[in-house]
């Protein structure tokens, strides 16, 4: 085929095309995602159309005798990434032939279009390297006589110990971002199970001490993204990326893995591995421990252990469990979600009694739906606590279960030093995991330990970079009853998204708290409607109303409220600050010792900096209040 060193290049077959100036793989338009060398090899078979292009050519124009990778295995992933990304196949193959153990033959139709380039001689993005041919140079240049023997061991001495002495000099890699894998199997029903594979990665790398493992929030926006690796790593600032693909035939998974060098698009790793769906925790644990072991992670001998062990799970188990999950990681804010999910959790756990992870999955589920108000505290915390027990004593390593067991041991139960224990335990489970640091920075706040609780907070961001670092602060400022910082970040955020309504809320609290409820009001109003009436919205709007005169107002939300309870869950914390606003605080303390008796997520949440009960202080009941609780002294780093 005629080439044009003036002319940027695409090369098109079938609906697909191959921009070479871009390094772009498109379909009807839409770009895929295929990088690095797959996208090179491609280029150059697609360059040669009909013709075998031998493995010894591939390997010369884009494995150079000064590059020390496993090329066959390097070559044959290279292929297979191309095929599954192209739909084709190596039994009956539609675009590439392959010729045993000879090379690889281009047999579909290609046409060229070529466009005028901006520059008279542009480098092209598929870069055919400088030294292509030079093996076939080096090879005519060559004496034809043998070469000493000394000389030959050498060189042998030379190869052998180059691939180490390369991974030796090679810059460490620190930190690490799973991208979302595509689905391949050509139904959409299965991005489940594709978005389960990206989780257990996620979560199993982030195991490893010595990496940073950006969460999995962040990564999910990357999902068919048009940007390039280096693009996504510079955002994420991480050293290398993963990517991968998830086909499925029935019961078997085919997975196919890659790191790569996030700056310099560098293959570093790849790797193909067919399973039955029953033993895909065997898989996730299999690629965790290859991406370990060649990042050069420090691992523990307990997370060693960990990454190893991977037991066995019926099928449609784990397919129930990773459908609980996908939900309840996408719309856990969501009360009907988290209903199904964890009904999907549930019918996990019929199915196979002993999968660990599946009991964390209903813990969490009944925890939030309390939180939400979308079930009564004491059936989420007996249902939850079943679910912990359970999944404890058949893997007393789940992360996931301790972080749970955390969350109840402070929101339900008000065991504030087995709460930080169990934060603690978690966090040495899995460092990165981006949810631990920011449920323990809650609990520093709560506790009155600022500087812990801001670099705990941090430290979430730096995981979960799409994470808000102002949204999570007011969380935090709230407890520490600091209005002013409050509504600081409260301004920023409402300017920043207008349709959150915890921000307008967090924003009205401070302004209530530097004394001007009147402004309050005005913010209180704006969550009460985006949030649909949240109840926490509606009695802060209340109590509002009650502090500024306005009792009428006041009291038909509370009207409202008293009668939603008889047919609904509704907080008798919420309720109580009603009545504190409007003087009531006989009504209000008889509705807060409801609230301690129901162990209320409210109660432990808000009644150490809740605003709305500050006329209520003094009062010896609510001394006594404090005192069953026993609530964490302040330490020193509150100031």
């Amino acid at each position: 085929m005629p080439t044009s060193t003036s002319a940027a290049r695409v090369l098109r077959f079938d609906a697909f095309e191959l921009d070479l100036r871009a390094g772009e793989l498109r379909k009807a338009g839409a770009r895929l995602r295929l990088q690095g060398q797959p996208i090179q090899v491609l280029a150059i078979l697609l360059q040669s159309p009909g013709r075998l292009v031998t493995r010894e050519e591939l390997r010369a124009q884009l494995w150079p005798s000064d590059t020390f990778v496993d090329f066959d295995h390097s070559l044959n992933n290279a292929i297979l990434r191309i095929r599954e990304v192209l739909g084709d196949s190596a039994g009956t193959p539609r675009y590439i032939e392959t010729l045993p153990r000879r090379g690889y033959r281009f047999i579909g139709h290609v046409e060229e279009q070529a466009t005028e380039a901006p520059a008279p001689q542009p480098d092209p993005p598929i870069a055919i390297p400088a030294h292509v041919g030079a093996g076939r140079i080096r090879r005519f240049l060559a004496p034809s006589f043998l070469l000493p023997s000394l000389l030959i061991l050498a060189a042998a001495c030379v190869i052998w110990l180059a691939p180490i002495l390369h991974r030796a000099n090679a810059a460490p890699i620190h930190s690490i971002a799973v991208l979302p894998f595509d689905n391949l199997s050509g139904d959409p029903s299965q991005n489940y199970l594709a978005d389960g594979m990206t989780d257990q990665l996620i979560t199993d790398l982030a195991q490893v001490g010595s990496l940073r493992v950006i969460s999995r929030t962040s990564v999910m926006h990357y999902r068919n993204t048009k940007k390039t690796l280096p693009e996504i790593a510079r955002e994420l600032n991480v050293d290398s990326i993963v990517e991968g693909s998830l086909t499925r035939s029935g019961d078997r998974v085919r997975v196919t893995a890659q790191l790569l060098r996030a700056n310099t698009d560098e293959h570093i790793w790849a790797e193909s591995y067919e399973r039955n769906v029953g033993d895909i925790l065997q898989l996730q644990s299999d690629v965790a421990q290859a991406i370990a072991e060649q990042v050069r992670a420090d691992l523990t001998p307990q997370q060693i252990a960990h990454l190893r062990f991977a037991p066995t799970v019926d099928s449609a188990a784990y397919e129930d469990y990773l459908r609980g999950r996908y939900l309840f990681t996408n719309d856990w804010y969501s009360g009907p979600q988290m209903k199904t999910a964890r009904n999907y959790f549930l019918e996990s756990i019929r199915k196979d009694p002993n999968f660990a992870p599946a009991y964390a999955g209903v813990a969490d589920s009944y925890l939030y739906l309390a939180f939400d108000r979308e079930i009564s505290p004491e059936s989420a915390h007996q249902s939850a606590q079943q679910a912990l027990t359970r999944a404890l004593q058949l893997d007393r390593d789940v992360g996931e279960a301790h972080e749970a067991l955390a969350v109840m041991r402070w929101r339900y139960e008000w065991d504030w030093a087995d709460a930080e224990r169990e934060f603690r335990y978690t966090i040495a489970l899995a460092p990165s995991y981006d949810c631990a640091h920011e449920d323990y920075a809650a609990f520093l706040s709560f506790a009155g330990r600022r500087a812990e609780a801001l670099a705990e907070i941090t430290k979430s961001h730096e995981l979960n970079p799409d994470f808000n670092l102002d949204s999570a602060k007011s969380a935090l400022y709230y407890q520490l009853r600091d209005y002013k910082a409050l509504v600081e970040t409260g301004l920023r955020r409402v300017s920043a998204d207008p349709h959150d309504w915890m921000e307008y809320y967090f924003l009205g609290v401070g302004y209530e708290g530097l004394g001007q409820p009147a402004r309050a009001i005005l913010e209180y109003q704006k969550a009460v409607e985006l949030s649909g009436g949240d109840q926490d919205a509606d009695a802060a709007l209340a109590h509002a109303y009650a502090v500024t005169g306005q009792t009428s107002e006041a009291k038909k939300i509370l009207a409202d409220m008293l009668s939603r309870a008889k047919s609904s869950y509704v907080s008798p914390y919420m309720i109580a600050t009603i009545y504190a606003g409007l003087g009531d605080k006989d009504q209000a303390f008889v509705f807060l010792e409801k609230a301690y008796q129901e162990k209320s997520p409210d109660f432990s949440w808000s009644f150490k900096s809740d605003v709305r009960l500050d006329n209520l202080r003094s009062d010896p009941r609510f001394q006594s209040l404090l005192q069953r609780i026993q609530l964490p002294a302040p330490s020193d780093s509150q100031s």
